[in-house]
């Protein structure tokens, strides 16, 4: 909904710029979208005489003018046929951006002549269409000023975005009205506004037009006048300089007139040449395929369940959304019909989606017009058509009627407070209120005035006390818990996942949300699903995903298919099987998916480095760290599935059956199925294979960090080739865990000096004093300590 602030003053009596305005009309709750000043864009550009014009010398069609635009006389070179010496006109000086095409002016040689600027047209202003010539202005034009300011330009238009359920807004009396009671000014009287008795019907001694309503639910009432010996020229310029401001093309003065009643007063209207009319007009159903030219230039097919308006000839309209382009005004109308009718909105609506046709009059009718402003809006429309088109006006023919039941709401002042948050004394409500258009009892029996479709209960009443009274002012206060309601809490099982969740989006993967079906042969590649569906949607979504390293693989090579180098994926969700009880058993699962390029090629390697499986160890372990588990205490083992690689695959388990995490490379075959090509590594963290803590009912003590510096203690041991170093690293960690807090596996070596079958391990063994630094047999002791761990695993010491 566009308005200039001249238009808009013309309905309210304030001295409040555009800015506080727009500030309002947030505050209220109607949002400003923009504000445009079409003046800001001409500032440069000023009134100008040509003192002379004479012939280019080396173009038969340019002349070169001398101009005074307020200092020194100006060369410039112009190649409109109209200008001459004495005349005024716009310049435009060097620096100056054209509107039409954003050409900044510059002093340049044009054909061998030095020019400083233009002399612009119409068009090259953006102030209408003609381009034939440039700019003529009156003899009283002051030299010098800018253009802008002289020519009234500077009306800045505000764009505000209406809500559906405002459909009061959708005029500029509306806007007005709200502002009003926002304590902005005053609403101007509507009859002081248009100059016209509105008690007083505008009828002449002309017979009524034959109009009638044969559909009641579509269009309840419908009002019409005509209006005889008019003159269809150009609308007034303050009309056609309004409209134009919003970007409405101005047509004719009987459409300029239609289209300013609907925007000014949010009065959809409709005018007929009477003479291309036959017999009565009538409101109607359509007769299912009946055809309609519309003023669009577009044939549209109706049905039975569409309301139109027809004579006995043919259809004219469709009902509140657009005329026909047969019985439409033209430059020779001299008799016409103007319509004010009342159209169902739900009907409205339906009909619109049907055709797929909008209009400026479908958007306000299907939002729902005032049913109380038929007379009013068509004695306002006669009026603009005789003051400006002429002729004598005719009797007005009323068919049927508006709904127009009066509304009565009970309302407890004290639920302002209650329900928006508010404290509003009751005489600031009742004056909020009354400003709005609402009547108030004694007993607090609020009417709903007609314009406010909307309003349907006391809540709708807070609604508007509270706007007016600023949504700025509504303090935040926090709900008080009712009765019976728990604290909320997310369960242990919902804080793991958000745990592990965070953590990963923390590492750098990206959270990725598949579809819990696959299509069977993806399915396949994992072992199968437990769950099929019988009747998919389509074959790709047909099996339960036993796993979401399918989905993951897809939006993996989804990625590298549009040229990422690197894929980093992660998800958590569920993956299904069949349950002891045969119904469905949905285990909580995190699933990752490295690929591409580990990091780019640099200076040092000179190629770039690609995942592997430690990568996928590496992620496995933060997010079970994430998760609360001891990973030093996890055991690592093979058998990650048949979808990984064999050699370069594992799991790690809390005990030999509690499988947490499966990570590693995945197997050549299963990458191929997923289209992807080269080292594809993955993980799966069990996440409903983590056991859950308890809530304690103590806090943890605070850390304080060991006032004793801590020792190490290297050690190489010889051990067989097939030992797994996590072993060796686990048992010496246990052996003494009063003074032993870690050991790192640093070395792995086989060569000479190493027999065949075995393998050196040099492990760093951290040991941390308590209360007294280490003395040489306390050193000894740890020592003989790991020494016997290792050989309980054939590790011997090495020489």
């Amino acid at each position: 909904m566009k308005f200039s602030l001249s238009w808009f003053k013309e309905h309210l009596d304030t001295n409040a710029d555009i800015h506080a305005i727009a500030d309002c009309l947030n505050r209220i709750g109607l949002e400003v979208e923009g504000i445009e000043n079409s003046a800001e864009a001409l500032s440069a550009f000023r009134i100008a005489k040509v003192l002379s014009a004479a012939p280019h010398p080396q173009a038969d069609k340019l002349q070169v003018l001398s101009v005074d635009a307020g200092g020194e006389p100006l060369q410039v070179v112009c190649g409109a046929p109209n200008a001459r010496a004495g005349m005024l006109g716009v310049f435009g000086p060097a620096g100056a951006v054209v509107p039409a095409n954003g050409m900044v002016l510059k002093v340049a040689a044009i054909r061998g002549v030095e020019s400083n600027g233009m002399m612009c047209s119409i068009a090259e202003l953006e102030l209408g269409d003609d381009h034939d010539g440039i700019i003529e202005l009156s003899e009283d034009a002051p030299v010098g000023q800018v253009y802008a300011d002289w020519a009234g330009l500077d009306d800045p238009v505000i764009d505000v975005s209406i809500t559906p359920n405002r459909q009061d807004c959708m005029g500029v009396r509306g806007i007005a009205r709200d502002l009003a009671a926002a304590g902005l000014g005053t609403l101007r009287p509507l009859g002081e506004v248009y100059n016209i008795d509105l008690s007083v019907p505008l009828e002449g001694s002309d017979a009524a037009p034959i109009v009638r309503t044969d559909d009641a639910a579509g269009c309840p009432a419908f009002y019409a006048q005509s209006v005889s010996g008019v003159h269809n020229g150009d609308s007034p310029e303050w009309m056609r300089s309004k409209l134009k401001a919003i970007g409405q093309k101005p047509i004719s003065l009987l459409v300029d007139i239609t289209n300013f009643v609907s925007i000014d007063l949010g009065r959809p209207l409709h005018v007929y040449d009477r003479d291309k009319l036959t017999g009565a007009l009538v409101a109607r159903k359509a007769v299912d395929g009946e055809q309609m030219v519309a003023l669009n230039g577009k044939t549209y097919t109706l049905d039975a369940s569409m309301t139109v308006i027809a004579d006995d000839a043919m259809v004219h309209d469709i009902g509140g959304i657009m005329g026909g382009e047969h019985s439409g005004v033209s430059e020779g109308t001299t008799d016409v019909l103007i319509e004010c009718a009342f159209f169902d909105p739900e009907h409205i609506a339906r009909t619109g989606q049907k055709l797929a046709l909008t209009s400026d009059a479908r958007q306000r009718f299907e939002r729902g017009v005032d049913p109380a402003f038929l007379d009013d809006g068509l004695a306002i429309a006669t009026k603009l058509v005789l003051d400006h088109a002429g002729g004598t006006a005719g009797a007005i023919a009323r068919s049927g009627q508006a709904p127009v039941a009066l509304r009565n709401i009970s309302y407890d002042t004290d639920y302002c407070r209650r329900l928006g948050g508010i404290d509003v004394p009751q005489d600031e409500q009742r004056n909020i209120l009354e400003r709005l258009g609402f009547s108030v009892t004694s007993d607090w029996s609020v009417g709903v005035p007609s314009w406010r479709r909307d309003v349907c209960g006391p809540a709708d009443i807070v609604e508007e006390v509270v706007r007016m009274v600023g949504l700025d002012n509504v303090v935040s206060v926090p709900l008080p818990r009712a009765d019976g309601v728990a604290i909320p809490t997310a369960t242990p099982a919902q804080s793991l996942e958000r745990k592990v969740r965070r953590a990963a989006a923390a590492r750098g993967l990206n959270e990725a949300i598949n579809w819990s079906f696959l299509p069977q042969k993806a399915a396949d590649a994992f072992g199968g699903g437990d769950w099929s569906l019988a009747n998919p949607i389509s074959e790709d979504m047909k099996v339960m995903r036993p796993s979401l390293l399918p989905g993951l693989l897809s939006a993996a090579q989804r990625n590298m298919d549009r040229g990422a180098s690197c894929v980093r994926l992660f998800e958590i969700g569920r993956r299904y099987f069949v349950g002891t009880d045969g119904m469905s058993d949905e285990r909580v699962t995190a699933g990752i998916v490295l690929a591409g390029e580990r990091s780019a090629r640099n200076w040092a390697s000179g190629k770039e480095a690609r995942f592997d499986a430690f990568d996928a160890k590496a992620e496995a372990i933060a997010l079970l760290k994430a998760a609360g588990v001891a990973t030093d205490g996890l055991l690592v083992m093979d058998d990650a599935g048949a979808h990984y690689h064999p050699g370069q695959s594992a799991t790690l388990r809390m005990g030999p059956k509690n499988i947490l995490a499966a990570f590693g490379t995945l197997h050549p075959a299963t990458a191929k199925a997923s289209d992807l090509d080269g080292n594809i590594v993955a993980a799966e963290i069990f996440l409903d294979a983590i056991p859950l803590k308890k809530a304690a009912g103590f806090m943890r003590p605070a850390f304080t960090p060991p006032a004793l510096q801590a020792v190490t203690r290297d050690f190489a041991f010889l051990v067989a080739v097939d030992t797994p170093a996590n072993d060796l690293v686990r048992s010496i960690k246990g052996c003494d865990k009063d003074n032993i807090v870690a050991v790192r596996l640093f070395d792995r070596f086989v060569g000479q000096g190493v027999p065949e079958g075995q393998v050196s391990l040099a492990v760093e063994v951290t040991l941390q004093p308590s209360d007294k630094s280490y003395s040489d047999d306390d050193l000894k002791a740890i020592s003989d300590k790991v020494l016997a761990a290792a050989t309980k695993l054939g590790a011997v010491l090495r020489g």
